[in-house]
């Protein structure tokens, strides 16, 4: 059965072509051999500014260069982030996106009590994160415990309803041999196939 997937493509520098641009592309690649539904979106051709203030967050008008993403994200059933980790997290830009997002009356809204954030607005959709970087994988899941990672799925994916999260690590990435970086596109070619 095809899924409507959004592909989110979180490298900050679009001026040539990194190891996340590959891997998207082969997820891409398996997803429509599959016969899902593709639509791409990449943060560092958006033009938005960061938010400054809670006031501004949630009652602030989301940038009308913004407002297409989200409506992608309502129109995806499986989202799937790709970004490299820098200093340890998501690069900021990547993460200013979220913030314009997942705003409330978005992403949450009030419930019968009036929390604020109550309902979870986007629940149905699942998400996949795939997240490079220049030490090894093990060492970031199991000494670091995949921190940044690990925050965004419960504290921005969850928070907001989308489940299962899953997560794949590609670790080492300045030493690459080719023949490894062969294995991870195909492995995002299958991950493609499947939509996970």
């Amino acid at each position: 059965m095809s899924k409507r997937i959004l592909l989110i493509q979180g490298h900050p520098d679009s001026s040539e072509l990194h190891l996340c641009h590959a891997l998207a592309r082969s997820y891409a690649e398996g997803a429509a051999e599959a016969g899902h539904v593709l639509r791409k979106l990449s943060v560092a051709e958006l033009d938005f500014p960061l938010l400054r203030s809670q006031k501004e967050w949630e009652q602030g008008v989301v940038p009308a260069s913004l407002v297409p993403a989200q409506n992608d994200i309502l129109w995806a059933e499986h989202i799937v982030f790709f970004f490299p980790l820098w200093l340890g997290d998501m690069p900021a830009l990547l993460k200013g996106f979220l913030e314009q997002v997942a705003r409330p009356g978005f992403a949450f809204t009030r419930d019968e009590g009036g929390k604020p954030w109550g309902n979870k607005a986007l629940t149905g959709r699942s998400a996949h994160v795939v997240a490079t970087m220049g030490m090894p994988a093990l060492i970031y899941r199991w000494y670091f415990r995949a921190h940044s990672v690990k925050s965004l799925e419960r504290n921005i994916l969850g928070f907001v309803g989308i489940a299962p999260v899953n997560e794949t690590l590609i670790g080492m990435t300045g030493n690459m041999k080719k023949e490894d970086v062969a294995k991870c596109l195909e492995k995002m070619r299958r991950l493609g196939g499947k939509a996970g």
